[in-house]
């Protein structure tokens, strides 16, 4: 059995004002997004430049941070937030939705698209690659407050987390910030660095999120509120995921079919 590190939630104090990691972890990701996207936008033919990297990683910052927050609220725990509203903007002790803030992003997207006259699926290509290390970050996050932990485990792998009662459970933070962030980038930055027919790239996006985070959802405790949706197994993560892949299939097919490369 490992052993949890306990590690302390606020990364650093000034005076009243406390910092937490899971804030700095969104910090460290968009810095990430802002150097690979900066990189991308200075190789030949990308069509992109500095600039526009910097307004579109800008207006992406509150499409995540608001439809994360929103997604969460509406998907996973709508009543308890009615209840105590105030919680609604206590984003430092977790509560955010990947989905949510992929809708976020989404719509800033097709504001910057309709602002630069350029394709949708163009940005989704081009920014794709630019996310993984967000997700990693973000799941080191939630490992460092000890949420979203894992179910039962009798495996070497498990740990007791607090909070988690006294039995050892699945790091499942650790499984996504390895799928979700690491593979999940490798794949992409290969895939999209052999110029593939436009769409492509964000359509093999969607089926790796969507495919790993289903995955890991077997071995991932369901929320206490809602625990499983149907058949005993199935959760909301798991269905929220669905409709990513089969898009992402759909994108992938239809870039194929038009052969338009980037």
């Amino acid at each position: 059995m490992l052993t949890y590190p306990m590690l302390d939630p606020v990364a650093f104090s000034i005076g009243p004002l406390s910092v937490h990691w899971y804030g700095l972890m969104y910090l460290f990701g968009f810095l990430a997004a802002w150097l690979l996207g900066r990189y991308r936008a200075a190789q030949p033919g990308s069509g992109w430049n500095a600039g526009m990297v910097d307004d579109m990683l800008t207006s992406c910052i509150l499409g995540v941070v608001l439809g994360g927050r929103i997604g969460y609220i509406l998907f996973y725990d709508l009543t308890y937030y009615l209840q105590n509203p105030i919680q609604m903007l206590h984003v430092w002790n977790g509560g955010m939705s990947f989905h949510g803030g992929l809708l976020g992003v989404i719509i800033c997207f097709w504001l910057f698209a309709r602002k630069n006259r350029i394709s949708i699926f163009d940005i989704g290509d081009f920014a794709a690659p630019l996310v993984p290390p967000g997700l990693f970050f973000g799941r080191i996050g939630n490992f460092i407050n000890g949420e979203l932990w894992g179910r039962h485990t009798t495996a070497e792998v498990g740990m007791i987390f607090p909070g988690g009662g006294p039995f050892p459970r699945h790091p499942s933070q650790l499984y996504e910030a390895a799928l979700e962030g690491v593979i999940m980038f490798v794949l992409l930055w290969v895939f999209s660095g052999r110029r593939p027919p436009r769409r492509c790239v964000s359509g093999l996006f969607l089926i790796l999120y969507g495919s790993f985070r289903f995955i890991v959802e077997f071995f991932r405790e369901p929320d206490a509120q809602l625990g499983f949706i149907a058949f005993s197994w199935l959760t909301m993560g798991m269905l929220l995921c669905l409709p990513m892949i089969a898009y992402g299939l759909f994108l992938c097919i239809q870039g194929k079919r038009r052969n338009e490369y980037l």
